[in-house]
């Protein structure tokens, strides 16, 4: 009876699924809103259909505040970087924030964590993004928090961060970690956008631009972090930001997780 179930499980999945694909590529068609659209082999490819479609990227002025305080705002997702921040106190002096928009972890996490304003916190992000979060913390009086668009001119930190950026990343993160002056010894990743099958880059529209949205093969991420001498202390998943390309649902859903990694 089980596999009587199974089969007509499957047999429905399959006639739906060419009725989805056609109705999230039917909405792009016709202008209405599509989050993910698109699935193409690298970043490049996805930046270059972007920017035949208009705005393309997130370097610029017109999408730095898109959500800007809703981001503010602390979310469940954070609460594991949150533990992990609060567990290394006193074991860190300088935190990298890459792709950290205008600082919005910092804000969101100085609300529960207030020994936070000790710490030297540098984001790292576009120039467009860094222009914009400057003005912001200048207007707030946040001196402990800074920024670049350089990671070379970050200095050396104990901690890397990474929330939500793998997905945009345009560059590999062992050649991302290289731009530092040495190897932080606490890595901190979440909302890392993962599959099973080869990795795939989709379109996201953020505000009024196409941003490509990076979703990696499982195996191979971690097998990068091995190779960066990296041990994953802490592994953590966030169901609620899995995604289906609404274009594209054949490839199915991908999973969101997070790490905490230390270099032994």
């Amino acid at each position: 009876m089980e596999q009587i179930k199974q089969r007509i499980k499957g047999a429905r999945g399959a006639v739906t699924l060419p009725f989805k694909t056609a109705a999230g590529r039917l909405r792009m068609a016709t202008g209405l809103p599509v989050r993910f659209s698109g699935a193409y082999a690298s970043f490049d490819e996805a930046l270059a259909a972007a920017q035949r479609q208009g705005l393309a990227g997130y370097d610029h002025d017109a999408v730095a505040d898109v959500a800007f305080e809703r981001m503010c705002q602390l979310v469940p997702w954070d609460y594991p970087v949150l533990f992990w921040l609060s567990r290394l106190e006193g074991r860190i002096g300088t935190v990298v924030d890459a792709g950290g928009h205008m600082g919005t972890k910092f804000r969101a996490f100085r609300r529960s964590l207030p020994s936070i304003d000790r710490l030297s916190w540098t984001v790292y992000d576009l120039p467009a993004i860094v222009n914009a979060g400057e003005k912001r913390a200048r207007a707030d009086g946040l001196s402990a928090l800074t920024f670049t668009s350089r990671l070379e001119d970050s200095g050396p930190c104990d901690l890397f961060l990474g929330s939500g950026l793998l997905q945009y990343l345009n560059v590999p993160l062992p050649e991302l970690l290289g731009r530092l002056s040495a190897p932080p010894r606490h890595l901190l990743l979440n909302k890392v956008a993962l599959r099973k099958g080869k990795t795939l880059v989709t379109l996201e529209r953020i505000g009024p631009a196409l941003v490509p949205y990076q979703i990696r093969n499982e195996d191979g991420f971690l097998e990068m972090l091995a190779a960066l001498r990296y041990r994953i202390e802490d592994r953590w998943s966030i169901p609620s930001l899995s995604h289906t390309i609404d274009t594209h649902p054949e490839f199915g859903a991908s999973e969101s997780a997070g790490f905490y990694c230390v270099m032994p």
